[in-house]
């Protein structure tokens, strides 16, 4: 079992990683509450549910639980609205915590229903994905509109993270491509030794839960806590970790939040990015690198034929970066340097040309 501190401005708080730690979340968490509520979803429920609810056993502690239905589409205001009238259904208290069992939506979906019930109080993220390694750290909890991704939310650090590296063993190949992107990311907008490392050890997601599986997870979890550390609030730098989420928010809501999972949109994303990089730095970019690497892992890197360019412009537009209808993304300068640039909307659309296809670009 190993433990990270998780430093930011308003909090400090434990991040756990180890193997059935599901099985003691009562000895794990930080304080004594009330009662604790299990927000989780219909897949998650089946397999681990039970578990963290048998953790409470033989403590005087009221625990309930909630499951709402699997995927992106339950981080909606319905959704909301319904946790918020059973928690009050089950008279939870200021002194009381909400348990986030599942992945990135659920983290988003219950951290946001904890910062909002009674003005705030206490939750715990047990991740059960990849992907949620980025999303359960730092405190950034929303749900979703049909106009955006993750347009109505707040900042709400939870009082600790807990890792259980045993139910990734349960996620599908598509799951694992959705949480993977993110991990390639940390890399490449602040760790060029940590993209090298992937470039040479990992090349299937056989290797990638193997021998160095705890090195990777540690390693792109300390990239965002470094940055949320710097900037909390998204104030300055922790804007550079939505690089391709630009485009990848954007694709998504046009799907509908079904059509596409988060990672695979921000691989998408990613490489489009790079190419908009090119293009307002007059620079060149390892993109045919990148793009082989990643191509190893099932992605297709093509904007989907259905997403009409300025459809996904105005979508860009509504991004949280966005000021005054000129889109703001993030940009390379070289691996492991990013920053935040105003993009016109002649540059956007002409990268967009030909459904995002990379092969192309300049090496």
């Amino acid at each position: 079992m190993e433990r990270m501190l998780i430093e930011t401005a308003s909090k400090t708080y434990p991040l756990v990683l180890g193997n059935g730690i599901r099985h003691q979340v009562y000895d794990l968490i930080p304080h004594s509450y009330s009662s604790v509520l299990i927000i989780t979803d219909s897949h998650v429920a089946k397999l681990y549910l039970e578990d963290v609810v048998t953790s409470f056993d033989k403590q005087d502690v009221p625990v309930h639980s909630y499951v709402v239905p699997s995927g992106e589409a339950s981080k909606s205001f319905e959704q909301y609205y319904q946790l918020q009238t059973f928690a009050l259904e089950c008279s939870l208290d200021r002194r009381s915590l909400i348990i986030a069992l599942g992945g990135g939506v659920i983290g988003d979906l219950a951290g946001f229903v904890a910062a909002t019930y009674m003005r705030g109080i206490s939750f715990v993220q047990i991740p059960t994905t990849l992907l949620a390694h980025d999303s359960s750290v730092g405190g950034k909890v929303a749900i979703n509109h049909p106009l955006g991704k993750n347009m109505i939310g707040a900042f709400h650090q939870p009082d600790a993270v807990l890792y259980d590296l045993e139910t990734i063993a349960s996620l599908t190949e598509s799951e694992l491509r959705s949480g993977f992107a993110e991990v390639v990311k940390h890399a490449l907008i602040w760790n060029k030794d940590f993209y090298h490392f992937l470039i040479e050890n990992i090349h299937s997601f056989d290797d990638l839960l193997g021998e160095h599986f705890a090195y990777v997870l540690r390693t792109a979890i300390q990239v965002k806590a470094e940055i949320v550390q710097k900037d909390e609030t998204e104030q300055g730098i922790r804007s550079f970790l939505n690089f391709g989420h630009t485009l990848g928010h954007a694709i998504e809501a046009e799907l509908g939040y079904g059509g596409i999972t988060h990672g695979e949109a921000v691989a998408i994303g990613m490489m489009y990015a790079m190419r908009v990089s090119e293009a307002y730095y007059n620079i060149s970019l390892p993109i045919k690198e990148i793009e082989s690497y990643v191509r190893k892992f099932g992605y297709s890197l093509s904007i989907p034929v259905s997403c009409k360019k300025e459809f996904l412009l105005e979508k860009m537009k509504k991004d949280k970066k966005s000021q005054k209808g000129t889109v703001k993304m993030v940009l390379m300068k070289k691996i492991g340097e990013v920053e935040v640039q105003a993009v016109s909307d002649e540059m956007l659309l002409k990268q967009m040309e030909g459904g995002g296809e990379i092969s192309g670009s300049r090496n």
